[in-house]
């Protein structure tokens, strides 16, 4: 079977310009300084969003702000990549507010996780073009092979994937596209122009901070509406910092995962280093890999 293709922006060559912008939670100056010097160091200049240090209780300002900068970055063909400073929760208020015109024109790197999921979804879904989920520059510091990782995928260098095995993957072999992210967006994102159609595909996802018992509801949302049914393959990142209540839901996140694909035949993948955890490797998400999951996990772009 042909794999479909997905446009995939430039790589980045020395002296190019990558810009910088908060479409969600506040960033201060001193948490970004040491992420900028680092991307000076790979040969890049940095453009930052005009509002990119404003605060909005939580907010790096207001929406039309936090928009304003994300447009600018857009539209600048002088700006071949776009990297979110840091996650939390405001890119589902601006998303619809973007014109993504000049963006169809001159196809750029689209960069973060957690929260920039509402990105990947929606470019994913209207423009078809790939996006990176990888570090954010408020993490540049938490795992330098994570960080390499990311200079090398964004240069165009050939990276590829080896894990060790983990007592509830579930063995096979697929081929297919990788699309997918947080889990809480994904959810939160059914049912609007941003929503993923994940039949074929191979899905990915993470999560943080939640109850298990939402970790449940949130995979019998995707079971129910059929998202799990087509699947080539699905690869579980972390799932990290999970909460349960005092009469205890009784399984893991890893375990609730497991019970809502037994209906299903396609390889699975836990433990993959991805997510709201030190080591986040890249990820093309758009792009066509190839998932082998036996003794031990192999991915590779194709």
């Amino acid at each position: 079977m042909q794999l479909k293709k997905t446009i995939c922006p430039n790589y980045l060559n020395h002296g190019d310009c990558i810009g910088i912008v908060a479409p969600a939670r506040k960033i201060s100056q001193a948490e970004l300084a040491p992420a900028i010097a680092i991307l000076e160091s790979w040969g890049l200049k940095v453009k930052l969003g005009k509002n990119i240090y404003l605060s909005n209780n939580q907010f790096s300002g207001t929406d039309a702000q936090r928009c304003s900068d994300f447009q600018a970055m857009l539209d600048d063909t002088e700006v071949k990549a776009i990297i979110s400073a840091r996650g939390g929760y405001g890119a589902v208020r601006i998303i619809d507010e973007l014109d993504f015109t000049h963006f169809k024109k001159q196809p750029k790197w689209i960069i973060g996780y957690s929260d920039i999921t509402v990105f990947h979804s929606h470019v994913h879904m209207h423009y078809n073009t790939e996006t990176l989920h990888a570090v954010m520059p408020i993490n540049f510091n938490k795992d330098a092979e994570s960080l390499g990782l990311l200079k090398k995928t964004l240069f165009g260098d050939d990276i590829s994937y080896t894990i060790d095995a983990h007592p509830l993957n579930k063995k096979g072999e697929s081929t297919g596209m990788i699309i997918g992210g947080n889990l809480s967006l994904l959810y939160a994102l059914a049912s609007t122009p941003s929503d993923i159609n994940t039949d074929g595909k191979i899905l990915f996802l993470e999560d943080l901070d939640e109850y298990l018992y939402h970790i449940d509801r949130m995979m019998m949302q995707l079971k129910r509406s059929g998202k799990l049914a087509k699947l080539k393959g699905l690869l579980i990142g972390g799932f990290s910092e999970m909460k349960d209540n005092t009469i205890p839901f009784g399984k893991t996140a890893e375990e609730i995962i497991t019970d809502a694909l037994k209906d299903y035949n396609y390889p699975v993948c836990f433990g993959f280093p991805a997510g709201h955890s030190d080591k986040n490797y890249p990820l093309y998400l758009g792009r066509n890999i190839a998932l082998s999951v036996k003794e031990k996990t192999s991915l590779k772009f194709l």
